[in-house]
């Protein structure tokens, strides 16, 4: 059997050195410099090494660009007809032997290295703190879905064990789908700005039961909304890069902008009234897209990476300004002009990503944000807090990301909803083209 070695000028140049080394310490009577000049020959070698091991991975990369040609214009995935077969490139198992097996290890540590890069890359791009990228733009879809039920009683109880009064169920569920687009631009290697604009499709069905104070009867209403949301400017700067133990930490500095239908104003549909005009039952006619109210936040971001796996973070806070209303009452029949200002917001997360390859990576996630309670003033009035307004949504969030080229990435995001609060699931597809 006939078997053919590859060699390249690398790896005759590194062979050359070790052949001089070997020569000149027969041939020629020892001096104090020959321990310096053992160690330059042996920094020269493993240099030439680490070049070839690179070498090696650049012809299989253009190797496979070839047959990839090829099998596109004959429509074909075998070889043109006819054609001599692809003479195989060396692997680093083939590369010149050199007693310790060097260059198949840092052959697979280069690969290594090149995988890990790639999954960095691909967490700090969604934690928003990669600079290397000039440009990204985003195109993402996300469903969400909300359930949630109320009992209300309204009577007292009769010894303790009989209720006696009217009991009402209430349900809504709520569908949302909203697409995303947002850019970065990678201003400085310290600097990056983000722009983010979303269309929502929101769907939501009311059902209340005890209609006409009967417990078995059911009112139900289905309401949809579609639109623009709130649009969101923001800037990362990078304060301290990842150096040893400390964490690479990004700044995140932004705001939002009421683009969205707000949630006041809505004209509302009475579906039940009672004997003395009061409603017991309205729905919004159309959903809400945005928040009402302009916002800013600023938060902190960190990315450790500890091989194979990497460890992100964040802490935030939101804070929504004052803003007036031509009306704020529910009530269709009145109007009542007033102020809103929502509670404040603090956010956090932390999670975990771990690279399969250098295409896949799987991520773990937790992330919570909790709001205080909302305050509305009617015109000439004071101050009132809305009552059930707070809220602590937590989510439990699993990612995995597909790199489907060397510039576009596949993530898909699953979260559940750990309280009241947070939609019961959430179910994201986004697709970041990074120039």
């Amino acid at each position: 059997m006939h078997t053919s070695i590859h060699t390249t000028p690398l790896a005759l140049a590194a062979l050359a050195l070790v052949m001089s080394a070997a020569a000149n310490a027969q041939t020629a009577p020892a001096t104090p410099n020959d321990e310096a000049d053992v160690k330059a020959l042996i920094q020269q070698l493993e240099l030439l090494k680490a070049n070839y091991a690179q070498e090696v991975r650049r012809l299989r990369e253009l190797d496979m660009q070839v047959q990839a040609m090829q099998a596109r214009l004959t429509g074909k995935t075998a070889p043109i007809a006819g054609a001599a077969p692809s003479e195989p490139l060396p692997s680093t198992a083939a590369a010149p032997p050199t007693g310790d097996g060097y260059a198949s290890s840092a052959a697979e540590a280069q690969q290594a290295k090149q995988a890990s890069r790639r999954s960095v890359d691909d967490v700090k791009q969604q934690t928003a703190t990669l600079f290397t990228r000039r440009f990204t733009i985003e195109n993402s879809l996300s469903y969400s879905r909300y359930d949630r039920k109320q009992l209300t009683l309204n009577g007292f109880l009769a010894l303790d064990a009989i209720f006696l009064g009217n009991i009402a169920i209430e349900n809504v569920e709520s569908d949302s789908l909203t697409y995303n687009v947002a850019a970065r631009w990678g201003l400085t290697p310290r600097l990056a700005l983000n722009l983010d604009v979303p269309y929502l499709a929101r769907k939501t069905v009311f059902q209340k039961g005890g209609a006409g104070g009967s417990a078995a009867a059911i009112a139900q209403e289905e309401t949809t909304g579609n639109g623009i949301g709130d649009v969101s400017l923001s800037g990362n700067y990078k304060l301290f890069s990842e150096h040893g133990r400390w964490p690479e930490t990004v700044l995140t500095v932004g705001a939002t902008a009421p683009t969205g239908r707000a949630p006041y104003g809505v004209d509302w549909k009475v579906l039940e009234r009672d004997d003395d005009d009061f409603i017991r039952f309205a729905v919004p006619e159309q959903q809400p897209t945005g928040n009402g109210v302009w916002q800013a936040n600023v938060g902190l971001s960190a990315v450790k990476t500890a091989d194979p796996a990497i460890l992100f973070a964040n802490l935030g806070y939101i804070h929504s300004f004052e803003r007036s209303f031509d009306d704020l009452d529910a009530n269709p029949d009145t109007v009542n002009p007033g102020d809103v200002k929502l509670g404040g917001s603090i956010y956090f997360g932390a999670g975990v990503a771990f690279a399969f390859n250098e295409r896949t990576s799987l991520s773990i996630s937790f992330s919570d944000k909790l709001s205080a309670r909302a305050s509305t003033r009617f015109q000439g009035g004071q101050w009132v807090k809305i009552v059930g307004s707070d809220a602590n949504a937590a989510t439990l969030n699993l990612g995995i990301t597909y790199a489907l080229n060397q510039n576009t990435t596949l993530v898909s995001l699953l979260g559940i909803g750990l309280t009241p609060d947070a939609p019961d699931f959430t179910l994201a597809f986004k697709v970041p083209y990074m120039l």
